[in-house]
């Protein structure tokens, strides 16, 4: 086992996930780019530097799975740090489409089950396949921590007040994904308190990235903020919450 802490960020290759690698390299992490695609992978380690590698992680792809896992067990021997940041917004947006025309093509009476399962796959059932593979690893790094990078948009508490800015758009693709992915933090975060590990979802705001088509208002230093500020809590931090920056607490 290398004595250096190693942290895993999926979907690093671009957006906030980079800047989370880039952010742990620089705190003295090994840093596991994640990215489905191993020479993006390889491009975005070598721009976070020296301490990074490239690691080839499909999130819907159990084989993919399994070799990553594989991988940081052998050559690693530990994970400190999981940090699950890979998701999709959507498959089926055109484009120049406002996100508010999309959202109104994925109203519940109306939305596509195949764009709905297509989004879950990857924010929701990703998320629970790479925490199954991990988890032998996390177990046996003293310590060890997991951030989940949820959204706002998927808090229930704040969709059900009328004045929510984004309530319009709240429906059953990524928002209500991001609602699913909370509830499994809180499962996870309940299973894995006697192992003492903590886990968490952060909500990284409407930063400008691909996800949203670069709509977004906020950079990719501020949105990278809260996910690294969690997963550098260490022991004493607190398991199962759902913050923004800087430890804003958002209602589930």
């Amino acid at each position: 086992m290398q004595e250096k802490p190693v942290a895993l960020v999926t979907g690093a290759n671009q957006g906030i996930g980079l800047q989370i690698a880039k952010e742990l390299a620089s705190h003295g992490f090994t840093v596991l780019v994640g990215s489905r695609d191993l020479a993006r992978g390889e491009a975005a380690a070598t721009e976070v530097g020296p301490n990074a590698h490239a690691l080839q992680i499909d999130v819907t792809d159990h084989a993919s799975i399994k070799v990553a896992a594989k991988r940081v067990r052998d050559e690693f021997g530990r994970l400190d740090v999981l940090i699950q940041n890979a998701a999709i917004s959507n498959t089926g947006r055109l484009p120049g489409q406002s996100l508010e025309d999309y959202a109104s093509t994925t109203r519940p009476g109306c939305v596509s089950l195949d764009e709905m399962r297509a989004v879950w796959e990857t924010n929701v059932f990703g998320v629970l396949a790479v925490y199954q593979a991990m988890l032998p690893i996390l177990r046996a790094t003293p310590g060890s921590r997991i951030v989940n990078v949820s959204s706002g948009v998927g808090s229930l508490t704040t969709n059900s007040d009328p004045a929510f800015a984004y309530r319009s758009i709240f429906g059953p693709v990524y928002p209500a994904s991001k609602t699913a992915l909370n509830a499994l933090t809180v499962a996870m975060a309940i299973e894995l308190e006697p192992d003492g590990i903590k886990v968490n979802a952060v909500s990284p705001g409407f930063t400008k990235t691909n996800l949203n088509g670069y709509l977004g208002t906020d950079s990719v230093e501020q949105g990278a903020r809260e996910a690294v500020r969690v997963a550098l809590l260490g022991a004493q931090g607190p398991t199962g919450t759902f913050t923004h920056w800087e430890n804003e607490t958002i209602p589930w």
